[in-house]
Parts: structure tokens; C-alpha cells; sequence
């Protein structure tokens, strides 16, 4: 089980505050069955450059792994991109996928998207070998046209949710009906803290995980070879 979506690392963003606390949850990703875990902390354009949050993130990292060593968990740096006008000219962004993959992870913003980005998403994931995999797309699903995310789809553009879209009874039948179809490729817990937004997994109903050993969701995940850490420094 991989966990693809975390803010784990910590002081990069509003995830995790501490060493002591990213320990906590990488702990408790163990403790819930977890065998891999992707860090993604949100990069924001308008903040850093690639370069300087990948120097970031590389000094996060060797604080966390200085005190942490598990050799059951296999851990693989990366992050969640923002959206932002002119991404698409921005080449250093290729260095953002997920470590070791061409798995780029990309929140958009929370509005009824344009033609303009949409148009980005497409040309983005026939950029540098990038291959676009949107983040909580359950967030976004509101106030999008029903037909772009057959669109979206048909172009190659993966998909990640959320564990809470499986557990809130509002809206679980819908997160079910789009894993059994093939409407998503990776779940994650966007974890951010060991109080309010902890690892999740235990809230998976069970029918969801029989559902991802037999859906199109580890053809995806059989790509992310999980042999131990992996970084990549600019």
C-alpha cells in the first residue's frame, strides 16, 4: 500500500512542524499497513524557485533520515506543484515529479478552470516525459463540467484522491463508483499533522481496498519501484 500524497517532511509547509512529529507519522503510516510513502510538500511558485526548494527539501530530508530508519517503509521525495499561470515554459519543473518516476503531482486551483488551463495540463503532460497526475480531484469535481474529466482522462491524465472521499458517507458511493471504473490511480492521505489530519488508512472501508487489489490502480503503483529512498538535488 503506498501512500502517494503526504506533507510529511518537516518545516516545508504547513504539514509537519517537527523532526519528533514527521517520526510520528511515518510511525503511524507503519502501524496502518503502509509499505510505501511519497513526500510531497506543496511547492508554490511565487515562494521558490525549483532550485531552492529542492535545497530545501534536501535539508528537510537529512534531518528526518538522521533519526529515522525503518526498513520497512520505503520512502520517495517529491512534491505537490500549485498550478500556475506559465508552468508549461517553466523546465526545472520536470525536477518536481516524484522522484525516480515521471509522475508530476499537481493541485489546481479551486474554481471552475479555464480553457487556458486545462490547455496546460494537456500540453504539461506531453512535456520532459512528465506524466500529470492531478491531486484531490474529489475537491475539484463541484465545479468542473461533468465531461472534462473524461477528457482529461482520455488524454492520459492520471488521477489521485483522497482517503476521506472513501470515508464520509456523503460522498463514498461516488469515490467507489470512479475506483471500480478506473476514475482513479493513487490514494493518498494528505496527512499534515498528528493531531487534525493524521494518516487515514484504518477509514478505508474494506470493500474499497479488495476494489484496488483488482482495479487499474496497481498497474500505476507496479511503476513506482519501491527499493528503498530515493532523492534528487539541483
Amino acid at each position: 500500500m503506498i501512500d502517494f500524497h503526504t506533507h510529511i517532511l518537516p518545516g516545508m509547509d504547513d504539514g509537519s512542524k517537527s523532526v519528533e512529529e514527521s517520526i510520528w507519522l511515518l510511525q503511524e503510516e507503519v502501524r496502518q499497513g503502509v509499505d510505501a510513502v511519497m513526500l510531497t510538500p506543496h511547492f508554490y511558485a511565487e515562494e521558490n524557485s525549483p532550485v531552492d526548494f529542492l535545497r530545501r527539501r534536501y535539508a528537510s530530508w537529512k534531518r528526518l533520515s538522521e533519526v529515522w530508519c525503518h526498513e520497512y517503509l520505503s520512502i520517495r521525495l517529491g512534491a505537490e506543484v500549485q498550478y500556475f499561470e506559465g508552468i508549461c515554459a517553466i523546465e526545472d519543473i520536470r525536477h518536481l515529479r516524484i522522484v525516480g518516476t515521471n509522475f508530476l503531482l499537481l493541485e489546481m486551483p479551486f474554481c471552475r478552470w479555464t480553457d487556458r488551463m486545462i490547455g496546460d495540463i494537456l500540453e504539461l503532460n506531453d512535456q520532459w516525459q512528465l506524466q500529470v497526475v492531478l491531486a484531490h480531484i474529489e475537491r475539484y469535481m463541484a465545479v468542473q463540467t461533468p465531461d472534462l474529466w473524461e477528457k482529461l482522462r482520455a488524454y492520459g491524465i492520471l488521477m489521485q484522491s483522497n482517503v476521506s472521499f472513501f470515508s464520509n458517507w456523503k460522498t463514498k458511493g461516488k469515490a467507489m463508483h470512479m475506483l471500480a471504473n478506473g476514475g482513479i490511480q493513487f490514494l493518498g492521505t494528505d496527512c499534515h499533522n498528528s493531531q487534525t489530519r493524521k494518516p487515514n488508512w484504518d477509514l478505508l472501508p474494506d470493500r474499497a481496498k479488495g476494489l484496488l487489489s483488482t482495479s487499474g490502480v496497481n498497474t500505476h503503483l507496479r511503476r513506482l519501484d519501491t527499493d528503498g529512498v530515493h532523492l534528487e538535488f539541483v
